[in-house]
């Protein structure tokens, strides 16, 4: 019989023997990805310079001959290890901002304790974030300070910012950060007030789990598991995939909880009544009214946030009272803008031409 026209079947026994070596190499490297830790993530030097309960305080140490004089205070989201913007040498946002002669200081957060399920935006607001910048303004000589708040972090910055408006702060940025909470569309839908008994649950669990924030996250893509996974497999044998993939699958995954009154707050003022986006929240009795912040601000948003859709963060800029604001919209999502390749090449430099200018 003869072969079909144009079917060459002297490459067979090549092309067999390719996809066997292929088969056994992704089946030895399979072994040492389970066998292996990855790489050391958040390793940039820093000093602890206060600790209290669920709160770190981080300084990272200046590698610049020079640095700006305003230092930055990052503020991360309570759900969130601040690693993520910490991963390895050559991809470390910290990294960078350190080389570019920033001062820079970190609120980075650990599970809360049982004891803590009390915990609520009060005290994160009135009492956490200006602790800590009181903390940096007194190691570092300055008054003024710039707040950058990541995703939640953002909206812990938005509430800090509106209600000290006549404080230290001097430049306000936010990444990710959600306003309208109508547009958090499988949040909202999962905790609808109708079937979602907010107060049972924080009343006979305390803090949420961490397991219960992850497949909140994880609904929003049910099928990206599975798919990254595939993904890694097929390209098991790239040691340059595998180390990123393990980055950020371990950061995905390391998720805290969260205080129990804290999360039964966002609930029911910001998932149910949507008081940032109408005008009427109040933290600890005191009003919010992001209009006062005046100070000079800037907000990031990724094209392709799942997390955070652009509609529910759109309407942020709008409300702030600055006359120097800007929001700028980056390709990515909401991990990618921050971290990895795409923000190296896209938000870092946009953020450090931004902030430097305002910085002396």
């Amino acid at each position: 019989m003869n072969a079909p026209s144009g079917l060459d079947l002297s490459s067979i026994p090549e092309r067999i023997q390719s996809e066997v070596q292929r088969a056994i190499q992704r089946s030895i490297k399979g072994v040492e990805y389970i066998a292996s830790s990855g790489p050391s993530l958040g390793a940039t030097p820093k000093d602890v310079l206060h600790k209290r309960g669920t709160m770190n305080l981080y300084h990272y140490r200046p590698v610049a001959d020079e640095i700006y004089r305003v230092p930055i205070v990052i503020v991360m989201a309570t759900t969130n290890r601040g690693y993520i913007l910490d991963l390895v040498p050559g991809q470390s946002f910290i990294e960078f901002l350190l080389k570019s002669g920033y001062d820079v200081y970190m609120l980075d957060w650990t599970a809360p304790t049982p004891e803590e399920k009390s915990l609520g935006i009060e005290d994160y607001v009135l009492d956490f974030i200006p602790d800590c910048v009181r903390r940096v303004q007194r190691d570092s000589g300055e008054t003024d300070v710039s707040v950058i708040g990541y995703c939640f972090g953002g909206v812990l910055s938005l509430l800090y910012g509106a209600i000290f408006s006549d404080g230290p702060m001097k430049n306000l940025i936010c990444f990710t950060t959600p306003v309208d909470f109508r547009e958090m569309k499988l949040f909202s839908n999962f905790s609808d007030r109708r079937y979602f008994d907010v107060d049972r649950l924080v009343d006979s669990v305390g803090n949420v789990p961490p397991e219960m924030i992850l497949t909140s996250f994880e609904m929003l893509r049910p099928a990206s598991r599975a798919a990254s996974q595939i993904q890694l497999w097929e390209n098991i044998w790239n040691d340059e995939f595998v180390k990123s993939y393990r980055m950020f699958d371990r950061w995905a995954t390391d998720t805290l909880p969260l205080a129990g009154e804290y999360f039964r707050q966002i609930t029911k003022k910001l998932m149910w009544d949507n008081k940032l986006y109408n005008d009427t929240m109040e933290v600890g009795g005191r009003p919010v009214d992001l209009a006062k912040i005046t100070v000079p601000f800037l907000h990031a948003v990724a094209e392709h946030d799942h997390i955070v859709p652009y509609d529910a963060a759109k309407p942020l800029v709008q409300k702030i009272g600055s006359t120097d604001k800007q929001e700028v919209i980056l390709k990515g999502g909401h991990v990618s803008l921050v971290a990895g390749a795409n923000a190296i090449k896209r938000l870092w430099p946009k953020l450090d031409s931004w902030l430097g200018e305002r910085s002396t």
